[in-house]
């Protein structure tokens, strides 16, 4: 799980050296992490229901070995062009790993430690996907580009060989499914179609025929990916899951988190190193120090939720997030970097919170049958969620900073001054973000009550009635 979230981000810092290695332009260079997070957000749903249809062990093993066997092509790739290719492949074995990972957590573990697991699960996939862009500038400063695909050989291997021994068979609950081939086909293009749409925003603009063209595809496919599950024997997707109240709110508050947490942590960088005038190590080290006390926090939250309720935890998370970006929203032109890990600080530590908790949430309000699709959408609100973050966000970004110096603009040419202005305006917009998820959230609790209020007024009514009529 921490191999496969971390490939989707630890590429980004490697793209100027990438440029320069294999001689070609930085266009065709960002394809190489476009092409991993297409392939991600297109089958991540898919897996998780294979998983459920064939057996999760065998699914996440067969990721397993793809993911290495891909990661070694990556790192001797001749050229740009090849390692495009096998980074797709790459996405195949992460999709499979990702989309089954916290299933495989989920019914592993016992229930009244469940939040514990996913506790450490959050944690992990909260480092991975946090921790790729630094731990790939120190590995490009003392090795070379090469490595940060090859350092995944030795952990796969043992990553592969622990599971094969430890994780049980975990067959199918329900023999003779079969798989939805249409669903899967409808749902991936859907989702790539949304990527790309996502992806086009920052060199089309919003309203660009491009944009609207995709997003219109996205829209009707997913139309005729709903008719579809409604009439077929064995739906990829069980639509019955959506009438679940905690379900949809915990899914729509993971959604606004990876949003507003993919589109701050993108500028990030770009503050260390254009307004603190950091060096592309240091920024690695700074960079490291909140996804090292993410993953350490992960489990106790995980513990804490296990004693008093997952909801209410990822609600504290939730607004301690909140919290953590109106504090970052105090960064100036002169803080010094511990001033920035301390104020970064409650932000990490809300989410590794959130996150556990959360999970926890999902995975306790489905059936031990669609543990696997269950998984596969809160991955795929991962995947949907940063890259709408980073598009959204990042031409909100470049919107204020050009607003802030009065024209036209590259961030590398920008005032100080305005790059922490428009940050500010970043931080608010995040805040707002999170603060739409928690209302969500709280709306559901307050309707779980509503319910059960009304069923406890309902009961005596009828005890009275049964009495009545034996009189």
């Amino acid at each position: 799980m921490l191999l496969g979230m971390m490939d989707g981000s630890i590429v980004n810092v490697a793209l100027p050296t990438l440029v320069h290695a294999l001689h070609a332009s930085f266009h065709l260079v960002e394809w190489a992490v476009l092409s991993f997070l297409l392939g991600l957000a297109t089958l991540t749903l898919s897996m998780g229901r294979l998983g459920d249809v064939i057996g999760k062990k065998r699914v996440f093993l067969t990721g397993v070995v793809i993911f290495v066997i891909a990661s070694a092509l990556c790192g001797l790739s001749p050229g740009i062009y090849s390692l495009i290719v096998f980074r797709f492949v790459q996405s195949i074995g992460a999709a499979m790993m990702t989309s089954l990972g916290v299933a495989i957590v989920t019914e592993t573990w016992p229930a009244e430690k469940r939040a514990t697991a996913m506790g450490i699960a959050g944690g992990i996939l909260s480092l991975g996907g946090i921790a790729g862009p630094a731990l790939g500038g120190w590995i490009i400063h003392l090795f070379n580009w090469r490595w940060i695909f090859l350092i995944n050989l030795p952990i796969g291997i043992i990553a592969l060989a622990l599971s094969w021994l430890f994780v049980p068979p975990l067959l199918p609950e329900k023999r003779g499914q079969h798989f939805d081939f249409a669903g899967a086909f409808l749902a991936g293009v859907s989702m790539l179609a949304f990527v790309l749409a996502m992806t086009f925003i920052q060199t089309s603009g919003l309203w660009s025929r491009t944009v609207m063209g995709w997003v219109a595809v996205s829209v009707v496919t997913a139309g005729f990916f709903v008719y579809v599950e409604a009439h077929v024997a064995d739906p990829m997707l069980d639509l019955s899951l959506f009438r679940n109240a905690q379900f949809c709110a915990s899914l729509v508050s993971a959604f606004a988190t990876f949003i507003s947490l993919a589109g701050v942590i993108l500028l990030f960088p770009f503050y260390l190193q254009l307004v603190s005038k950091l060096e592309q190590q240091q920024v690695g080290m700074v960079l490291a120090v909140v996804p090292v006390i993410m993953g350490m926090w992960g489990p106790f939250s995980g513990m804490i939720a296990d004693r008093f309720g997952s909801r209410r935890l990822a609600i504290v998370g939730l607004i301690v997030m909140a919290i953590g970006y109106v504090l970052l929203a105090r960064l100036t032109i002169t803080s010094t970097p511990a001033t920035f890990v301390l104020l970064q600080l409650p932000l990490g530590l809300g989410m590794a919170t959130f996150s556990s908790a959360n999970n926890a949430a999902i995975m306790t309000a489905v059936p031990r049958q669609r543990l696997g699709i269950a998984n596969g959408m809160l991955a795929m609100s991962r995947t949907a969620g940063n890259l709408t973050g980073v598009a959204l966000l990042a031409t909100f970004f470049y919107v204020r900073l050009e607003a802030y110096e009065g024209h036209s603009v590259e961030v590398t040419a920008a005032r100080p001054g305005a790059i922490v202005r428009a940050l500010h305006d970043q931080f608010h917009l995040a805040a707002a973000l999170i603060v739409t998820g928690t209302l969500v959230a709280l709306w559901e609790i307050a309707r779980d009550r509503r319910q059960i209020r009304s069923a406890t007024e309902f009961e005596p009514s009828l005890t009275s009635l049964a009495v009545d009529s034996e009189q």
